[in-house]
């Protein structure tokens, strides 16, 4: 008998041996992407072109990385990912969060925020800063940045809709502070696509809301060259149950969008591919999200030089962000998801993000206190420093099955692309509703799993406890919304009103035509125009998107 053979006889004999074994375990060994795992890998079972494949770091096709060091030169970005309350109360956070060690802000807007309605607006009530800062104003901007030079920090905005706006009032906080444009780095999310996906923070239809992110990508490529116009988020479409191939391949249809977009406004793609980002989940089966990152990569950089014709090399790298997978966080025996996060954060080293945001383990209870969050930071700092996983680059590289899990999840979101495609793109496949029905049934096999006990949540389903939780809580103080009107009530007694009409009435017009907006959103807020203002005239302009119902 040949050594293959004996291989293929003894890898069968395993497998049936650990099913045997295991019976209350899945039915079969798979990853979410219903990937199967075979006990063992064995060099018979390689790819005889993965060299090939894998290339070399810091070049084409990226998969083991975006720069040849890695963070042998660097480690990723710790930015933690905050804001409550109020501008003072969140810069206060900041502050904390930079003088424990974390290198970047990542800023949490409200709800009202996020869908462009000022907190005294009718709206707002009952909402203003409970799930992130509230920011109306310019006003309320700088106090958020209070002692932070926006010059030395790399700010992360999560803002989608009324990115431009928000984004107009951090460069003009910049200017005040004496920061030119050109010196600020950061990014904001600036991802519309997934909100009809997946998130819902959207406000106009599809059409202005594209042509606003491309008016973006325009302005920022002459003015603001260090900042990440959009990250292209597959962070949300994971945590609504997709999975990790889902993840990869919707995320990358809406880039493909996002680029077909500018360049349809007339846009060179090498003049604005290099500063768009990604922004995906780590999950927790560790060697799944590995091959997730890695090919995720490799298929950036094959979609920008073969199907877009890119001629830059830092148009074909897909940077990304990555964040902790708070769909996982669980309210039953909360300190273990410390080690949740611990596992997820590795995945994300492993697989070469440039950034990170660890959760806190109170997060499924309620906003996470100052203790959790620097337990959270210590989380990545701990496997920066003490772990050696960031002494080599790509370390997991040619090991047998993180190479057939890289190999497969890019074959199935390849194929999810395909379809995407024959439906006309990913807005159009939106609008059918393929990529939500997708996902949902996604996310629907999985929670039957856990409900049948297939997969094993501990402390939920298994290994439960009965407990008082004992945490610290972060609570939010229900005067903050008198104190916000009456601060926006201030400011428009005292603006000149006269210049607001005068920027309203030509907001309308450009809003009309083809006129970039973003110079007129800086000039707008400059002027103390607010965001709801701002928003409320372009949907008088540009209507509501209202979601289909299938």
């Amino acid at each position: 008998m040949s050594l293959q053979d004996q291989y293929t006889r003894w890898k069968e004999s395993a497998h049936k041996k650990s099913v045997e074994k295991f019976p209350e375990r899945k039915p079969k060994f798979e990853t979410s992407s219903g990937i199967e795992l075979p006990p063992v890998f064995a060099p018979a079972d390689a790819d005889p072109d993965y060299m090939e494949k894998l290339g070399f770091p810091g070049e084409y096709p990226f998969t083991r990385g975006v720069q040849p060091t890695m963070y042998r030169g660097r480690f990723w970005t710790m930015r933690q990912y905050a804001g409550f309350s109020t501008a003072a109360e969140s810069n206060k956070r900041y502050r904390y969060l930079l003088g424990a060690g974390q290198t970047g802000l990542s800023v949490a807007f409200d709800l009202p925020t996020q869908i462009g309605y000022d907190a005294d607006d009718p709206m707002a009530l009952g909402e203003v800063g409970k799930v992130g800062v509230s920011i109306s104003s310019i006003e309320d901007m700088a106090t958020l940045f209070d002692q932070i030079p926006l010059d030395k920090v790399s700010t992360s905005m999560t803002i989608n809709a009324p990115a431009g706006v928000l984004l107009a009032m951090y460069i003009a906080v910049g200017k005040q502070q004496g920061v030119e444009p050109k010196a600020l780095r950061g990014t904001i999310q600036n991802d519309i696509l997934k909100e009809y996906i997946a998130r819902g923070t959207y406000i106009f239809p599809p059409a202005p809301s594209m042509r606003l992110i491309t008016d973006i990508f325009s302005y920022c490529a002459a003015e603001v060259p260090s900042w990440n116009t959009i990250s292209i988020s597959g962070y949300h479409i994971r945590e609504a149950g997709s999975t990790a191939a889902q993840e990869v391949a919707f995320t990358l249809a809406n880039a493909i969008a996002y680029v077909e977009a500018a360049i349809k406004a007339g846009l060179q793609v090498d003049d604005f591919a290099g500063q768009l980002s990604f922004f995906f989940n780590a999950h927790n089966d560790v060697l799944e999200e590995v091959a997730k990152f890695r090919a995720a990569r490799r298929m950036w950089a094959k979609i920008m030089r073969e199907r877009f014709k890119a001629q830059k090399p830092s148009s074909w790298q897909l940077r990304f962000h990555t964040q902790t997978a708070g769909s996982t966080l669980t309210a039953q025996q909360p300190e273990n998801n410390v080690v949740r996060v611990t596992l997820q954060a590795l995945s994300a080293v492993l697989g070469g993000t440039q950034s990170l945001h660890t959760n806190s383990m109170d997060e499924a209870l309620w906003l996470p206190t100052e203790k959790s969050v620097r337990v959270a930071l210590r989380t990545q700092q701990v496997i920066a420093y003490e772990s050696g996983v960031a002494d080599s680059v790509d370390p997991l590289a040619g090991s047998y099955l993180v190479e057939h899990l890289t190999d497969e999840i890019e074959r199935l979101a390849s194929e999810y692309i395909a379809r995407v495609d024959s439906l006309g793109g990913a807005m159009n496949g939106i609008e059918q509703g393929y990529q939500s029905n997708e996902i949902q049934n996604a996310a629907y096999e999985a929670q039957m799993a856990i409900e049948k006990g297939r997969q094993i949540v501990v402390g939920v389903n298994q290994f439960q406890v009965k407990e008082e939780i004992t945490l610290e809580r972060q609570a939010i103080d229900p005067a903050i919304e008198a104190e916000a009107r009456a601060r926006l009530a201030r400011l428009r007694e005292t603006r000149d009103n006269a210049k607001i009409a005068e920027l309203r009435a030509h907001l309308v017009s450009a809003a009309k035509s083809g006129e970039n907006l973003m110079p007129l959103f800086v000039e707008c807020v400059e002027n103390k125009m607010t965001l709801g203002e701002v928003c409320n005239t372009l949907r008088d302009v540009w209507g509501e998107y209202i979601a289909p119902v299938f």
